[in-house]
């Protein structure tokens, strides 16, 4: 059977890297925003991750952009450099780092993560866009759309912010036009719509998001009360064409070179950058209804090369980002054309459509991450874990507790914790198989060793060993295994020396020696 070429799913992506776009604009405005960066320096990261990152990463469906997890990051490090162009120098600094850690094969540390804390990541990105989106559904938009914090700039968080919404701040006119968003894309996966030929080739968020404008015009027509206001509109700085889109570039300050906080900031931007990035590409490598794997060492490397040129011409950083890339697949992006095709459509909006875009009720953009939420973090995948037991259910749902109440990487980090827990549990129970047997009084064990026995094992194996009884036969029998660890050895070694004190008549069968081992 022939593959499949990457132009033969040109049709799919396209409409994907559509649905992308709709999704990102928003997003690197609102970011560059609660960032402290120009408006337009988030325009240009989502440009870069599109056009640039998409072809030098080997990731069939992430994509990449400015990120909220770097916002703070971001925000402090301007504050601290005392402009924006000596932080543009911190960003490229940052790029080369990421290139030179892809080049050292640092991405492996991403295939360490475990898969019920990258479940437990997707689910908990699910439940924030949709709590987070709410306010936004209701006409509620103080807060920027990509705001993924629980605790907020403005003193709420967000839960008290839906509260919030509700009482004080809901807008009918987005409200309806939330509703109304939301149903059309509901509607567009029903089966009967989706037998249409021509209605499979157009996405259903772009039909929400033109019903959305059409909607707001009635409204300024017929029901001025229902009008939404400019605030609740997508926000665009205003660029005319090219000519005024350079004037808008900034560029690194090269003199801040020997200012040792540029390279602290830089450092701190690749390692957080590098991490998200890598998570990113676990979780949308699970996503991926072809089970496609990514190379993470040159994921590093594409970041590094996206992070080098946004801070060149001036961009936020960007990193491999979670939403957009789940939005990519579950509007059925096939390859990294989707996200080159979002990179243009934002290219496009920035130089020709920003008075069209500006018209664009963010309503209906909250509804379109509602789908994408919700479909993260599907109840089936709750049950699914649960009936994989405490080990794999107890990971994921700290992590998605973990990060709804704090942000991405502490939760992840509390996630991987108790994750690493449940493996060295798991490794304590099973480096051997234990057969005990008793012959006219005397009893006899036989140990024989796994495939693979590692460091995490010692403590087993040397506890198993301490217990052991008296005036018994005991054989320790490596000769089913690869691989044993030098600290088990060690622990086999020292338990070998005091066999005797407890009349233990110990037999090793292909166990290596210590020295030998040192030796090589």
């Amino acid at each position: 059977m022939k593959e499949r070429g990457m132009f033969d799913t040109v049709g799919k992506d396209l409409s994907a890297g559509l649905v992308v776009f709709l999704v990102a604009l928003p997003l690197c405005l609102g970011i560059s925003l609660a960032s402290g960066a120009p408006l337009f320096s988030g325009l240009i990261a989502g440009v870069i991750g599109g056009l640039v990152v998409s072809w030098a990463s080997g990731s069939s469906l992430s994509v990449s952009g400015p990120a909220a997890g770097l916002t703070v990051i971001v925000l402090n490090g301007i504050t601290q450099l005392g402009t924006f162009e000596a932080f543009l120098l911190a960003v490229v600094i940052c790029g080369i780092m990421q290139i030179i850690l892809g080049f050292l094969k640092a991405g492996i540390i991403g295939l360490y993560f475990p898969s019920s804390v990258i479940k437990g990541m997707l689910a908990a990105i699910g439940l924030i866009l949709i709590l987070k989106q709410i306010p936004h559904f209701l006409g509620a938009d103080e807060d920027f759309l990509g705001d993924m914090d629980f605790f907020q700039r403005d003193g709420r968080n967000t839960f008290s912010e839906i509260t919030y919404a509700f009482s004080n701040r809901l807008q009918v006119g987005s409200l309806i036009v939330g509703i109304v968003s939301l149903s059309i894309m509901i509607l567009w996966e029903k089966p009967f719509i989706q037998k249409i030929k021509a209605f499979k080739l157009v996405p259903g968020a772009l039909i929400a998001v033109l019903v959305s404008i059409g909607l707001n015009l009635l409204f300024q027509d017929s029901f001025p009360v229902l009008t939404i206001a400019n605030t609740h509109l997508v926000q665009l700085p205003d660029i005319s064409g090219p000519a005024s889109l350079l004037n808008e570039l900034r560029f690194p300050d090269w003199s801040a070179i020997t200012n040792p906080a540029v390279w602290v900031v830089g450092a701190t931007l690749a390692i957080v950058a590098s991490l998200e990035s890598l998570l990113s590409l676990e979780a949308v490598d699970k996503l991926d209804p072809h089970k496609r794997r990514s190379p993470n060492n040159r994921e590093l490397k594409a970041q590094g090369i996206g992070n080098m040129l946004s801070g060149l011409i001036g961009g936020i950083p960007v990193t491999a980002v979670i939403v957009r890339s789940s939005a990519n697949v579950n509007a059925g992006g096939e390859s990294r054309l989707a996200s080159f095709f979002h990179g243009v459509f934002l290219l496009l909006s920035i130089l020709f459509l920003t008075n069209f875009l500006r018209l664009v009720p963010l309503a209906a953009l909250a509804a379109v991450l509602l789908m994408v939420g919700f479909k993260l973090t599907k109840p089936v995948l709750y049950k699914t874990q649960w009936k994989l037991g405490l080990g794999q259910f107890l990971p994921f749902i700290i992590t998605i507790v973990a990060i709804l109440f704090s942000d991405l990487l502490k939760g992840i980090s509390i996630g991987l914790v108790v994750g690493v827990f449940y493996i060295l549990k798991a490794n304590y129970k099973s480096p051997y198989f234990f057969k005990r047997e008793t012959h006219d009084g005397q009893e006899k064990i036989h140990i024989k060793l796994s495939e693979n026995v590692s460091f995490l094992n010692k403590a087993s194996v040397a506890l198993t060993l301490d217990h052991l009884p008296e005036n018994s036969e005991v054989i320790i029998d490596g000769s089913h295994s690869t691989y044993i660890d030098y600290d088990v050895l060690e622990a086999i070694e020292n338990f070998k020396t005091v066999a005797h004190e407890k009349d233990i008549r110990l037999t090793l069968r292909d166990i290596p020696s210590v020295a030998t081992v040192s030796m090589h």
